[in-house]
C-alpha cells in the first residue's frame, strides 16, 4: 500500500471514530494535531473531559489488537503533544487517553466499520 493510500485510509478511521464521538455528544476540537513532538489523531471535549484520541485502524480480527500497537514510546509522544496542547490551551476539563481501533475488512469500502472504543487506557 502506498503511503497516500495508507494516509487516506488512516483518515477514513479518525472520521469513522470523529462520528462515533458526536453521536455520543463529543465536540471534536482538532484531528490531527501535530507538533514537533507528535501527532493526536483526535480531540475532542465534553462537559467533563477533554480526550486524546488514538485511532487503529485493522482490517481484521488479527493478533495484534489496535490497543497493543499504543507502545510506552508512543504513549510517551503523545503524552508530550498533549502537554504542548494543554500549554496553548489550558481546561479545567480533566485530560484522559483513549484508543479507538477500527475494524475495517473491506477498508473505506467497509459498509459498517466496528469500533471498540476504550476510555483512560494509559
Amino acid at each position: 500500500m502506498s503511503r497516500g493510500a495508507h494516509t487516506q485510509l488512516g483518515r477514513w478511521g479518525e472520521e469513522q471514530v470523529a462520528g462515533y464521538l458526536r453521536q455520543r455528544g463529543w465536540n471534536i476540537v482538532a484531528a490531527n494535531y501535530r507538533t514537533r513532538f507528535g501527532e493526536i489523531d483526535l480531540i475532542a471535549e465534553n462537559a467533563h473531559f477533554l480526550v486524546f484520541v488514538e485511532v487503529k485502524l485493522r482490517s481484521g480480527r488479527g493478533p495484534v489488537r489496535g490497543v497493543e500497537a499504543v507502545d510506552r514510546h508512543k504513549q510517551q509522544r503523545l503524552r508530550t503533544t498533549a502537554e504542548w496542547y494543554l500549554s496553548l490551551y489550558p481546561t479545567e476539563k480533566q485530560p484522559r487517553f483513549d484508543v479507538a481501533e477500527v475494524i475495517a475488512p473491506d477498508g473505506t469500502h467497509t459498509a459498517a466499520p466496528e469500533i471498540r472504543y476504550l476510555e483512560n487506557v494509559f
